[in-house]
């Protein structure tokens, strides 16, 4: 990622060859300094995709939960958890160390109720959690890591517990750049510089694992979560609410 704008949503990559490449982005300080400001140009509705969250994993997950959040750097989700429900308890994990840091200072007072661990989903907590969300995330990684993933997000929940899943999903047939082009498109729209939304665009291409929505869903039906259903649909965003099931 050679430029902020790519700083936008594509937060904390999960490990192949291409993540790495973006990861470096989020341990550059001028980076790290405006990533609020890209969620709300690249992602149409990241606040309300915030507040669903919330309300999702809510509707089953006890009032003192214990959540794992899988990619948890700059905080904007773990902000609005947290003041949705005084009672939760967050483990949030993420590779950049920085960023997490960051995730820190967005909370503010409300950080105290986070546990942070910097790593993969290798590294967080056994659990078992009531609740877990991974968002912005998963498309940094091919299908199958992005498969063993989802899995051990399940593995460390309790029978029943919501999982919320959102990231880049969108067809990969001959619309795909009709796809990319809306998507940079509504960063223009959303007052990103139009020369940074085209590098972005690019970047994205090139680099991201990109999958169609029903294929991201039948991997989150196999990982254990086969009740796996959407929610959320914005240009190239999908997302997904599931239970664990055994």
């Amino acid at each position: 990622m050679a430029d902020n704008a790519h700083a936008h949503a594509h937060a904390h990559a999960h490990g192949n060859a291409g993540a790495r490449h973006f990861l470096d982005a989020f341990r550059d300080p001028q980076a790290i300094a405006h990533y609020a400001e890209g969620p709300r140009r690249f992602v149409p509705g990241i606040d309300a995709l915030h507040r669903m969250t919330a309300l999702l994993l809510a509707e089953s997950a006890p009032a003192d939960a214990r959540v794992l959040v899988l990619g948890a750097g700059g905080g904007l989700e773990l902000k609005v958890l947290a003041e949705a429900q005084p009672g939760w308890t967050i483990v949030g994990v993420d590779p950049a160390g920085p960023m997490l840091d960051l995730a820190a200072q967005t909370l503010g007072p409300l950080a105290d109720r986070v546990q942070w661990v910097e790593g993969y989903i290798d590294d967080a907590p056994a659990g078992p959690f009531d609740a877990a969300t991974c968002l912005l995330t998963l498309h940094f990684l091919d299908a199958p890591e992005r498969l063993r993933t989802v899995a051990e997000i399940h593995r460390r929940l309790k029978p029943g517990a919501p999982f919320v899943a959102a990231h880049g999903s969108f067809p990969q047939d001959a619309t795909r750049s009709t796809w990319l082009e809306r998507y940079a498109a509504y960063a223009v729209a959303s007052g990103a510089d139009p020369q940074q939304a085209s590098q972005a665009k690019a970047a994205v291409a090139a680099n991201l694992s990109l999958l169609d929505p029903e294929r991201d869903e039948a991997i989150l039906k196999e990982a254990g979560f086969a009740d796996a259903a959407l929610f959320y649909a914005a240009f190239t965003w999908r997302g997904w609410i599931g239970h664990a099931e055994f």
